[in-house]
């Protein structure tokens, strides 16, 4: 709001038809100030209702102590309210969700960490912690109860698969739902792109390992954000040279390499975690941007061999669906929440 200096000054003697052109000009800005001011309550109701709304969805950066660690997470919505706990991929962070927890707020509690040495969560040092998905998922088990939430919808992505089976493994009876997006438990969607992954599983020694560091790279990262994707120029660079800034931080890539390593032991939990979906029966929504080259839409489809409840639906898009389809992902996973989830 901007305000305007009035000047007081006492102007020389005018002949009386200006005088009254003058009093009849002031009686007409004196009627507008009135009628401005008296809408100035409607405006200001206006804008705190307004306020209100955005407080309400708005979302908050904070950090949590798990175990001596630092954890950063954002969280928004009513905490009274269902719970949607969000599991970020690699190489990113709780920043993948930056667009879709607003969305989710207005109906859900949402929280979103990042992992050890990811995002702006603490990196401690490789001899101080392990980097493992099962250290991951002990983490994540922390902060949920610390944030004392006894019952989730999990979003699982990427590395967030295999962390979030691993909270499902522990505590099946607090996963209320999936929403999977390009997240795996299944040996068929393992393709090409794993290939020089699964030689370092098969023999983790330094050429094998330092062949993967091409992973790691600019070029890498964003390839990631952009192949398969139907409109390039949707995909903001913001998002592959922040993650590229935390990759970059020293000892991180030796952080990711362990990571690659310990993806091996996702896949021997495949037939355990694909047994439990078949007993406990969660509601799942599957949002797949089916050009992913990484996790292919053939990890995809079998899900629906293993959950009865299953909405399906395949996106023209690459690895970061959110990216392309964020509209549509957030009004799906809103309409599957409100029918599978707070129903019940």
């Amino acid at each position: 709001m901007t305000s305007t200096a009035l000047t007081l000054y006492n102007p020389k003697p005018k002949p009386r038809k200006l005088r009254l052109l003058r009093l009849a000009s002031a009686a007409v800005i004196a009627s507008t100030l009135a009628m401005t001011m008296m809408t100035v309550p409607q405006t200001a109701q206006a804008e705190t209702t307004i306020s209100a709304e955005v407080r309400e969805n708005s979302v908050f950066y904070k950090n949590i102590k798990i175990d001596g660690i630092s954890i950063a997470y954002r969280e928004a919505g009513d905490p009274a309210k269902p719970t949607i706990l969000l599991l970020h991929g690699f190489p990113t962070s709780s920043q993948m969700f930056r667009n879709l927890i607003p969305v989710l707020a207005e109906k859900y509690h949402v929280l979103a960490p990042d992992y050890p040495g990811y995002g702006a969560s603490d990196m401690p040092s490789r001899e101080a912690f392990e980097y493992s998905f099962a250290n991951f998922a002990n983490v994540v088990e922390g902060f949920v109860d610390a944030k004392k939430v006894s019952s989730y919808a999990l979003y699982l992505m990427d590395y967030g698969a295999p962390v979030g089976y691993r909270l499902f493994a522990k505590n099946p009876e607090r996963v209320t739902g999936f929403i999977i997006q390009n997240g795996n438990a299944y040996e068929e969607g393992l393709l090409e792109f794993w290939e020089p992954i699964k030689a370092y599983w098969n023999e983790p020694n330094a050429k094998n390992r330092d062949a993967l560091r091409g992973l790691l790279t600019i070029d890498a990262t964003k390839w990631q954000y952009t192949h398969g994707v139907g409109n390039v120029d949707k995909i903001s660079p913001d998002t592959w040279h922040t993650d590229q800034y935390l990759l970059d931080r020293e000892g991180n890539n030796d952080i990711q390499l362990d990571m690659f390593l310990s993806y091996a032991s996702n896949v021997d939990e495949y037939p355990s975690w694909q047994g439990l979906f078949r007993e406990f029966q969660p509601p799942a929504l599957i949002v797949w941007g089916k050009n992913d080259h990484i996790f292919p839409a053939d990890g995809a489809h079998p899900y629906k061999r293993d959950l009865n409840n299953v909405e399906f639906h395949l996106l023209d898009t690459g690895h970061f669906a959110l990216e392309e389809y964020g509209d549509e992902i957030g009004t799906e996973i809103l309409d599957f929440l409100d029918r599978e989830v707070t129903k019940n």
